[in-house]
């Protein structure tokens, strides 16, 4: 497995992630890492024929967590080599399907592309939380919900200066679910961990989303689906989380 990482910096944690990766996989295209300035965006990844690209954020590769990142964004590339439905298969397409006749706002529409990725993030993450370490995965989930549990609330803490937009409660509970059905999915959580009492709090707050319907859709994903079986999962769970306030009202 080829890897070269541009723009300075630590090169360390992209070749550790490498020799993760390749003790059960290996990819067929190098991979060239571009090490970018800009904070905004974490990472990026394309394809392309002869290669595959990563662009990342300086911030986000000398962080703590930046093996672990580099690891999942290998695990995509391996998943797209192999042509996993999961990478193949159009968002659009399906998300058309899903949605067709209805008018869905452009907040939701946005949150199905962010629930469409989860899905990709599932079985990427089927690859890096078999060979990889798992604690740190755990501790970063319990921390971004929690911080999205803060910057939701309609007025931030006294003493509490907000620096980022407020989350959207809806998407904060579907979040919470994919976030435990995939260390569920791994037995990499026990069951009194803080990330299930986060979880209710995100579920209180979006009454209509059903935190254990999304819990089990994305848990019980199959692990070799076709592509007509994983293209139909796609479009449930979009309408499910596209049309929750009818269901709710209902």
């Amino acid at each position: 497995m080829d890897v070269r990482v541009r723009g300075g910096g630590s090169i360390e944690p992209f070749f550790s992630a490498r020799d993760l990766l390749a003790t059960e996989y290996d990819l067929e295209l190098p991979v060239v890492v571009r090490i970018r300035e800009n904070p905004d965006e974490r990472t990026m990844v394309g394809h392309y024929d002869d290669r595959h690209e990563l662009i990342v954020s300086r911030r986000a590769a000398t962080s703590a967590m930046a093996r672990e990142l580099a690891l999942h964004e290998f695990a995509h590339m391996a998943r797209y080599e192999e042509e996993h439905p999961s990478h193949v298969q159009s968002t659009e397409e399906a998300l058309f399907l899903a949605l067709a006749g209805r008018s869905v706002e452009r907040r939701k529409l946005s949150h199905c592309y962010q629930i469409a990725n989860h899905m990709k993030d599932i079985y990427a993450d089927d690859i890096t939380l078999d060979i990889g370490p798992t604690t740190k995965l755990v501790d970063f989930m319990e921390s971004s919900l929690a911080r999205a549990l803060v910057e939701s609330m309609p007025e931030a803490p006294v003493g509490w200066t907000r620096m980022t937009p407020g989350s959207d409660p809806q998407i904060t509970a579907v979040n919470a679910a994919f976030a435990l059905a995939l260390l569920e999915r791994h037995d990499a959580i026990d069951p009194d961990h803080r990330l299930y009492d986060l979880a209710d709090v995100a579920a209180a707050d979006a009454p209509g989303i059903s935190l254990p319907r999304f819990k089990r859709h994305f848990r019980s994903l199959g692990d070799d689906p076709d592509e007509s079986e994983y293209r139909k999962a796609l479009v449930d769970v979009t309408r499910a989380y596209a049309l929750s306030n009818e269901q709710a009202a209902d």
